[in-house]
């Protein structure tokens, strides 16, 4: 699996870890904890990065499985 950022607190872990996912833009977001993916949802546009920048994209270009 591929090494992501939690978008919320910057900890960093195997996607394979992760306690949460969510996806916002095309863009997924693993979360060490769900109070993460939680603070994360109630406003994404705080912690998301741009389409293409995030911790792996959906579709193409992602980390390979």
């Amino acid at each position: 699996m591929a090494t992501v950022t939690d978008p919320v607190c910057g900890m960093t872990f195997d996607s394979s870890q992760a306690e949460a996912q969510t996806t916002y833009e095309g863009v997924s977001y693993f979360f060490c904890s769900q109070d993460c993916r939680q603070t994360f949802e109630k406003n994404p546009k705080e912690f998301a990065k741009p389409a293409g920048q995030g911790t792996t994209t959906s579709g193409t270009g992602g980390a390979s499985e």
